[in-house]
């Protein structure tokens, strides 16, 4: 079992991941939400919900959300909130436990692409979006964000002979609209509209003073001995400069289809 397909892995990570990844993946979830229409009478459901980026900005519509994930840390993260109109539950998005037809809206935002059957997945949240209903999912493009994306390239610029991260199937698969469409129909869904989000991560400079915290997450980090960990700070440091703050460009595909 690769790393991101183990729930114990996303326990342990939760509240880093809260932390660093939750502010920035909200950015592309608030992009997702204005793409749809939710009301106080809204039923919504987040696959793979993680610390809830989708799910907590879902309840201020006033819609009932339903947050599932498999690591009960994340779960737990989520339930702590407190949200009277948010319920968060353990489960597998493979596998939903859930009646056919039962949500207005179905959301994963980024969360489905890690899955070991990641079209099972998809197939599971057209299940139970019911008919008329919308299926909105985000994926990044192949070569992922954030400091994923920063430590690959320059991976490839210090160790050009050196293997990188494997990236999960489905990044790869739905990197491309035409691609993502097609599986998105072959789902269950219908009309798919696919559109490319930008945001830049802004990397703290004085994040790197810890930088097992900051890339920790990342085999092309975890991969490295203490002196190639310091020439990627090295590297990073002159990227950056003078600058406090390294914008790191990241785009993400958003689809959004009916059911």
């Amino acid at each position: 079992m690769v790393e991101f397909q183990n729930p114990d892995h996303w326990d342990t990570a939760a509240q880093h991941y809260e932390k660093t990844a939750h502010p920035f993946t909200a950015r592309y979830a608030e992009a997702a939400l204005a793409r749809v229409a939710l009301t106080s009478n809204s039923r919504a459901l987040d696959v793979a919900a993680g610390t809830g980026a989708l799910a907590l900005l879902a309840a201020r519509t006033g819609a009932h959300v339903l947050a599932t994930d498999f690591s009960p840390g994340m779960v737990a993260r989520i339930a702590a909130r407190n949200r009277p109109n948010v319920e968060a539950r353990v489960m597998d998005g493979q596998a939903l436990a859930l009646e056919d037809a039962s949500f207005d809206v179905v959301f994963s935002i980024f969360g489905v692409i890690m899955f070991p059957d990641w079209r099972k997945g998809l197939a599971e949240m057209a299940r139970v979006t019911r008919p008329g209903g919308h299926g909105v999912i985000a994926t990044w493009r192949e070569r992922g964000a954030a400091t994923f994306l920063l430590l690959e390239q320059v991976r490839r610029k210090l160790f050009p002979g050196r293997e990188g991260m494997v990236m999960p199937e489905a990044v790869k698969a739905l990197s491309e609209p035409r691609d993502f469409a097609r599986e998105l129909v072959a789902a269950g869904y219908r009309d798919p509209r696919i559109e490319p989000v930008t945001h830049d991560y802004m990397l703290d400079l004085a994040a790197l003073a810890e930088p097992d915290t900051l890339f920790g997450m990342s085999p092309d980090w975890t991969s490295l001995d203490a002196t190639e960990k310091d020439a990627v700070i090295a590297e990073v440091r002159q990227m950056a400069g003078k600058r406090k703050f390294l914008p790191i460009p990241s785009t993400a595909l958003i689809a959004v289809a009916q059911r």
